[in-house]
């Protein structure tokens, strides 16, 4: 990963679980000469932050924090955000929010000075294979937009949106990792079910879907330029594909995502 600059000198971190810890580790990664901090009322995920991070350094509580970083992470679950609000009330540092459900809105009552945005990540950051969407509050500034995208851009892909379309973000790349990984094991199964011992199903299965998304998206191709370069006239895809395309696949795909949307949107009601 290549080294860049950031017009800041520090990000801070309220919440140092696994995407916290994760989304850190990113922008050090990326930007070394950046200052890293944490608070987190755990001291075991302090712990583990600053062995993970050595330069890090640790506050006390969110409000300290919010005074040594120029960028604030929150990296609560929902359920701890007020408390982490009303600890940094006063702040006008800009605050990246990653609690599922909770609206700039409602952030930005609660700081009325904060630059606010709001941020869909999903768990693939845990390995710097983020896809994210991203919406920005009102008193965002033009330099901070692309501080964001650089800060976000260190842990994968990340999309801006209407705060409105987060929760289609939510259901596509913030729950689909799970509906994805449910695709794998079934193909693993299905390798097993042919003899395939389970190592190497599992293996080849991986590699299949890692291999599929790399080659889209390096080379550009669209699903069905794919779809149709690997079925040769009789071939064996073709026998597959008239298996799967007889099924009610897209629709079953379509209904998973669009529940998961639903259920977003119900939750930040």
């Amino acid at each position: 990963m290549k080294a860049g600059t950031l017009s800041v000198s520090s990000v801070g971190f309220i919440g140092g679980g696994n995407m916290g810890l994760a989304l850190a580790r990113a922008v050090s990664g990326r930007f070394p000469r950046t200052a890293i901090h944490v608070c987190d009322v755990r001291a075991e995920r302090v712990a583990l932050f600053l062995k993970e991070l050595p330069g890090a350094g640790a506050a006390a509580d969110p409000a300290r924090l919010a005074e040594a970083a120029e960028v604030i992470f929150i990296a609560v679950k929902p359920q701890d955000i007020q408390a982490v609000l009303e600890a940094v009330r006063e702040t006008e540092r800009l605050l990246i929010s990653i609690a599922a459900g909770v609206t700039i809105r409602r952030m930005e009552a609660a700081c009325s000075r904060a630059r606010v945005v709001r941020v869909m990540p999903n768990t693939p950051c845990l390995v710097g294979a983020m896809a994210a969407g991203f919406a920005f509050g009102s008193r965002v500034r033009p330099q901070d937009r692309e501080i964001v995208g650089q800060l976000l851009g260190a842990a994968g892909h990340a999309a801006e949106v209407e705060e409105e379309l987060l929760d289609a973000v939510t259901g596509l790349s913030g729950s689909g990792p799970a509906f994805v990984a449910r695709l794998i094991q079934a193909f693993i199964e299905a390798g097993r079910e042919l003899g395939l011992d389970s190592t190497t199903a599992r293996d080849l299965s991986i590699q299949t879907f890692y291999g599929t998304a790399r080659l889209l998206a390096e080379t550009g191709m669209e699903p069905q330029e794919l779809v149709d370069m690997v079925s040769s006239p009789k071939g064996t895809t073709v026998a597959g594909r008239q298996i799967l395309e007889s099924s009610d696949y897209a629709e079953v795909i379509s209904g998973t995502i669009r529940a998961a949307a639903e259920r977003s949107k119900e939750l930040g009601r």
